[in-house]
């Protein structure tokens, strides 16, 4: 067993989240980092905010990996008195190497849609928005539950099985209505509304549903049978629990390889939402 490489590291990633399932607006990759340093420790987290980045330098570790891209928008200065700037100069400055995979990671099987409709028992969903006719990866997911169960119950056993937050779980339309076929979308997920109800489904998960994009769409059902209904859930908790998943994938691809390495989950909560009145 020998610890990997930084470009050895960025081999595995794109092996389970290959960069060509990222949407074309994306970036996803290695933003900064040595590829030939050594890397004993990684940090995964869902956000690289200052906060992360100030714990990966505690930790010691050597690359973090990040669901969010640090450097999403156009960047015309690394100035270290930036916001962005900054975080790129502590992270070289320790050492310290920055991976993420975004939307490939919610594209590809065993990513973050997979991971949160999981937690309601459906392990055979299919791409809500496939990359291709028939491929089996793609934006979201949608599949059927056992029986008919009543959206205030989904709605409870999300409560139960994501993390806990600020914002909770909100339900749009008639919470007593008992559905089966579930749509998914980890994170942002308002613009697939279309594809939501040419899947059929009768319930739509996903999160920061904004004001109109959610009226206009109860409105639609209303006049389509009722279909679907909304449950809103918080963007770090509908993803963060790919973060588990996506520790024993890794685990398991490099141990593959022969490397050792460290996994650690990070301990900030990058929720931005603390309380409410």
């Amino acid at each position: 067993m020998r610890y990997p490489k930084v470009s050895e590291c960025v081999d595995v990633f794109e092996t389970l989240w290959p960069t060509a399932l990222a949407e074309s607006w994306d970036s996803v990759g290695l933003a900064v980092g040595d590829p030939d340093a050594q890397v004993r420790s990684i940090l995964l987290a869902l956000d690289p905010l200052d906060a992360v980045i100030a714990e990966a330098v505690v930790l010691g570790s050597d690359l973090v990996f990040n669901h969010h891209p640090l450097l999403l928008k156009s960047v015309k200065s690394v100035n270290a008195s930036t916001l962005k700037g900054g975080a790129v100069h502590t992270l070289i400055s320790n050492g310290i190497a920055l991976f993420n995979a975004h939307t490939n990671a919610d594209s590809a099987r065993g990513g973050v849609s997979d991971a949160l409709i999981s937690l309601l028992g459906i392990d055979d969903a299919v791409p809500l928005a496939p990359h291709a006719e028939g491929s089996t990866t793609g934006i979201g997911r949608v599949g059927d539950l056992p029986t008919p169960t009543p959206v205030r119950d989904i709605a409870r056993t999300l409560s139960d099985r994501l993390p806990r937050t600020t914002t909770g779980v909100r339900i749009a339309g008639d919470p007593a209505a008992a559905v089966t076929r579930v749509a998914v979308c980890g994170g942002a997920g308002d613009s697939l509304f279309d594809e939501v109800r040419a899947s059929g489904a009768e319930v739509y998960i996903t999160a920061d549903l904004r004001h109109h994009p959610a009226t206009e769409a109860r409105d639609t059902a209303n006049r389509q049978g009722g279909r679907p209904q909304l449950i809103d859930v918080s963007h770090w908790a509908s993803e963060s629990v790919w973060l588990t998943m996506a520790a024993e994938q890794l685990e398991t691809e490099f141990a593959q390889r022969g490397f050792s390495i460290a996994l650690q989950h990070s301990a900030v909560n990058t929720d931005p939402w603390v309380e409410r009145y």
